[in-house]
């Protein structure tokens, strides 16, 4: 693998989401971020629409390009190749906003979920590989029957146009289409070239009962920009349980082939540890 220098930056205006990695990510505003995300279906049998209640790291949609967040950073530590932080998430809408049309159904502007993230650049031999260690507390005092984490998401710029599929049966990269959507495979976007590229792998996918989803890829041409992300899903008619929800994601950048390798490795390694 060739060698290069891997930089993140990140701070309290964004919330603790990382807004900047190299050139690799495309930072519009506090949705367009290397970040995490969650949704709640508020126990309604009515269509669910992710933004509606939408616990989000970087801050609100009413944050736009400006240098503040609404979110609240609780604690944060950097050291050496190390990130430790606690953030409390603000809604994505403001009470009285709405998502194409469907309302905000929370009604202050920063909730009570907590994100607490663990994030270490390199993994054992892979130094093109970032650890993301994510957990998403859901608080007391609410109901919900459906939540989706999107535990990581990236937005890139529009010259990472290719979009790819890892396919772990044989170790190579399967060219995908714009969907837009989830399927089961890990995500890769790189140049035409195939010189830059990002991929996502998780351990823990699939959710239980979404076997056919997990990874989703998204092009927003008016935008300039692309989006891939990594989603879990809990459905409990009775209720979701307020606890922790803990999800282990790899983030692997470097050419192409650097990507394609460290995938190989990192589904090798999780694959031997599940026989």
């Amino acid at each position: 693998m060739t060698k290069r220098i891997l930089l993140l930056d990140t701070g309290k205006e964004w919330g603790g989401g990382t807004n900047s990695m190299i050139e690799l990510l495309k930072r519009l505003d506090h949705g367009r971020q290397l970040q995490s995300a969650a949704s709640f279906d508020c126990a309604r049998d009515t269509e669910f629409w992710a933004e509606c209640y939408n616990p989000t790291e970087a801050g609100s949609r009413r944050d736009g390009t400006g240098e503040r967040s609404t979110s609240r950073l609780l604690s944060y530590r950097a050291a050496d190749a190390e990130l430790h932080a606690t953030t409390q998430m603000a809604f994505w809408l403001a009470p009285g906003e709405s998502s194409a049309g469907r309302p905000a159904l929370n009604h202050e502007v920063l909730s009570h979920h907590l994100l607490t993230k663990r994030v270490r650049i390199g993994y054992k031999h892979l130094a093109h590989v970032i650890e993301f260690q994510i957990t998403f507390t859901v608080p007391q005092g609410e109901h919900h029957t459906y939540a989706q984490f999107e535990a990581l998401t990236g937005y890139m710029p529009a010259e990472f146009e290719q979009f790819w599929i890892f396919l772990p049966a044989t170790g190579q990269l399967k060219a995908l289409d714009d969907g837009p959507g989830e399927q089961p495979f890990p995500v890769v976007f790189s140049t035409t070239r195939g010189n830059h590229a990002m991929g996502v792998y998780s351990p823990d996918q699939p959710s239980a009962g979404y076997r056919h989803a997990g990874y989703g890829r998204f092009r927003f041409p008016q935008q300039q920009v692309v989006k891939w992300n990594c989603v879990f899903r809990v459905r409990d008619a009775q209720g979701i349980a307020p606890r922790d929800y803990a999800y282990r994601v790899f983030v692997a950048v470097g050419t192409l082939d650097d990507v394609r390798h460290a995938l190989a490795a990192l589904h090798a390694e999780f694959a031997k540890r599940a026989e």
